[in-house]
């Protein structure tokens, strides 16, 4: 099944001919979606509106059309597919094996890549994250580009809290946020 999305154009004026695949799997915390090109990650959560998951695609990697599979395949979403099979059977860490890709400005790229560096079962504050950053004073920045990832646990954007160790926010529900953070405890 093929749902489009807004054509776009590349940045030399010629037409972008992006296919990306979609599935959506069944896992504890609800339906989790993700939408891959070439193996990597551009978006994913805990949701089963792929539509809205596109939306959340920086313009420049927003595919023209997506391709949704039933069951996920080795040269669509098979790999992080299996990594989200995996997380929720106890290997925490192989969301972090499989490549993503987001665009933005050269601070949440570089926030997205730390957040990456975070640990299954640690967890750093929106302070912490911006001091790991080299910019110690940039704390809403640091939110901003948690509040911008568009690949929910291949980013591992849960695994920051408030400064007073509140969960604070997350854009699939603080019951999720709450879920995963226990699970990768325990594992």
């Amino acid at each position: 099944m093929t749902t489009a999305t807004t054509t776009l154009t590349a940045p030399d004026g010629s037409p972008r001919m992006t296919t990306a695949t979609a599935t959506t799997l069944t896992t504890p915390d609800g339906p989790f979606s993700l939408v891959a090109d070439d193996g990597a990650v551009l978006a994913s959560g805990w949701t089963d509106d792929v539509a809205a998951l596109v939306a959340l695609v920086h313009p420049g990697l927003r595919p023209v059309s997506v391709r949704t599979e039933a069951s996920p395949s080795g040269d669509g979403t098979g790999q992080a597919a299996d990594a989200v099979a995996a997380y929720y059977d106890g290997d925490t860490r192989a969301p972090a094996r499989v490549a993503v890709r987001q665009r933005s400005g050269p601070y949440r790229e570089h926030a997205w890549a730390l957040l990456r560096a975070v640990e299954p079962g640690e967890s750093v504050t929106y302070t912490e994250l911006a001091a790991r950053s080299g910019r110690p004073a940039a704390v809403r920045a640091a939110a901003g580009a948690c509040a911008m990832n568009a690949a929910a646990l291949f980013v591992p954007c849960h695994r920051v809290l408030r400064s007073d160790g509140s969960l604070g926010g997350f854009r699939y529900g603080l019951p999720v946020k709450e879920s995963l953070l226990a699970r990768e405890r325990r594992a």
